[in-house]
């Protein structure tokens, strides 16, 4: 997104390695403030030029004092911005301002209670006391010049700093993680109160951003999307369709091992009711013919991968050679998310100049020679099904749950046939038509139906039965990262598995999976 099209206000959050970096992001962003993570070697010159209202310096694995500890331009608390240091970042404040930072002889971890300064900016309106999240074994012990401790905790007497001069603060806690349970409005002080940033971020205001944003970077050539059904994919067609209409050309991959009426669905309503162009092609015997014999599920994946890419490449050929004259297709749209961005950002002290481009199809933009549209670069999933909706797309879409890229080939154990496939397909449509019809599709992460490659013994109509077994997935989760099992409702679970038995030929047992990532994964394969 171009300078003169970034929202008003923007946070800059200076990434020291920490796992809740991300967290950080999504809670100004929560606070309707634009915020952008950057590597910690930027330099204070380059900083300014961002016209940031704040920085915020996030926590990290290492101690200020060790041999080869990230380290920051000293120079961007000169800049005459406010600066939040959480955890590291608040020693590194310190150690960089003059004060002195030591081992702790009490390691603080977990749950503690905050003494918060009358005082304190940002503890506006907020109580004496605080619930917080520590994770550290290091403290404060003198402070810089200028500060004042604006908050203890039992081990620490400076759990938080501050220059109120220099609007410069520092907490010992992680206000960003939900186990400290005010941290939100924490954050919303230092956002609104000390840096002075407006609500301008939101879903609304950015639909008109990228739409000029796209714009100006397509003109009058034509643009290609891989769509898959999925949230990230048709949020980033209609956002494109906005942008330019029919400039926008999808192509969508039947590859056999999708559910029940999602080509369908992919039809009636990018091609039915936005009317975007949409090119389906049905490759399924071409895949399930790379796949025969294949039960290892790496060999599967790396198989549906190469293939697709084939496929679309094939796709994108023949519409390229339909076009005549300057403005052809010359651009390739992808649904990559920020956290995808993130991802590729080099921590161990490389600049902002290394992050790349993370293709969410693999080798497609290099081999094909397209230059790449990514419209949701700056968004988090959350904010893309905010995106959605805002552009109009049904809650069935956008409030989708996540879909393994190979599809139901992962969820059939072992050897795929046309049999299988169908056992599955017809089982997972069971799950989630039950699901919704119960209002628990919506409050889940996942919940789906694995085809194991297990027979067992049954009755049906007092004939013998020798079928397959099924086994149940439903996992709450706040990223995909770690998962729970859900402990759903007994009468649930029984019209799942009572409808399986009885309308999917193949099947005559159920079983729920009970395991929680780790140690299992959400997918089986």
């Amino acid at each position: 997104m171009s300078d003169a099209l970034t929202p008003a206000s923007k946070i800059v959050i200076l990434d020291f390695g920490s796992q809740y970096t991300q967290v950080i992001a999504r809670r100004v962003r929560e606070c309707r403030v634009y915020s952008e993570i950057l590597p910690h070697t930027i330099a204070a010159a380059d900083l300014r030029k961002l016209g940031a209202k704040g920085i915020i310096l996030s926590g990290g694995p290492a101690s200020v004092y060790a041999k080869g500890a990230p380290k920051v331009d000293k120079k961007i608390f000169d800049l005459g911005l406010p600066v939040l240091g959480i955890c590291y970042g608040m020693q590194l404040i310190a150690q960089n301002l003059g004060g002195k930072v030591e081992r702790s002889t009490h390691r603080e971890y977990g749950a503690g209670t905050l003494k918060a300064g009358r005082l304190c900016p940002l503890f506006h309106k907020l109580p004496a006391k605080l619930e917080v999240w520590n994770s550290h074994g290091d403290r404060i012990t003198a402070l810089p010049g200028g500060f004042t401790p604006m908050g203890t905790t039992e081990n620490s007497p400076h759990a938080v700093i501050g220059d109120p001069v220099r609007h410069i603060y520092g907490m010992q806690f992680h206000p960003e993680v939900v186990h400290t349970p005010r941290g939100k409005e924490i954050v919303a002080n230092f956002v609104h109160r000390i840096c002075g940033c407006g609500s301008d971020w939101t879903m609304g205001s950015f639909i008109q951003r990228a739409c000029a944003d796209i714009r100006a970077q397509v003109r009058e050539d034509r643009v290609i999307l891989g769509l898959s059904g999925g949230v990230d994919s048709s949020v980033a067609a209609a956002l494109l369709h906005k942008a330019i209409g029919d400039q926008l050309t999808c192509i969508f991959v039947d590859n056999g091992l999708i559910r029940n009426g999602e080509r369908e669905a992919v039809e009636k309503l990018f091609a039915g009711h936005f009317h975007i162009k949409l090119r389906v092609v049905n490759a399924s015997k071409r895949f399930l013919s790379k796949l025969k014999g294949v039960t290892d599920p790496e060999r599967k994946r790396k198989i549906i991968g190469n293939e697709f890419i084939k496929v679309f490449e094939q796709a994108a050929r023949e519409l390229k050679s339909s076009v005549k004259g300057a403005h052809g297709y010359k651009f390739l749209a992808q649904g990559t998310l920020y956290p995808d961005v993130i991802e590729s950002v080099a921590i161990g002290g490389n600049p902002a100049a290394l992050i790349k481009s993370h293709h969410n199809v693999g080798g497609l933009p290099e081999r094909m020679k397209f230059q790449l549209v990514e419209p949701l670069r700056q968004l988090f999933k959350d904010e893309v099904r905010e995106v959605g909706a805002e552009l109009g797309l049904p809650r069935e879409l956008v409030g989708r749950q996540p879909f393994p890229g190979p599809g139901l080939a992962v969820r059939v154990l072992g050897e795929l046939t046309p049999e299988k496939l169908r056992i599955v397909r017809d089982a997972d449509t069971i799950v989630i038509e039950e699901m919704k019809a119960a209002d628990w599709y919506y409050k889940v992460w996942q919940s789906f139906a694995v085809l194991l490659p297990v027979r067992s013994v049954g009755v049906m109509g007092d004939e013998r039965t020798y079928d397959f077994t099924i086994a149940l997935r439903i996992v709450e989760s706040q990223d995909g990262m770690t998962a729970n099992w859900v402990r759903v409702p007994y009468d649930l679970l029984a019209r799942i598995s009572s409808r399986i038995i009885n309308e999917v030929k193949g099947v005559n047992r159920i079983v729920y999976d009970v395991s929680s990532k780790p140690p299992a994964t959400i997918e089986w394969e």
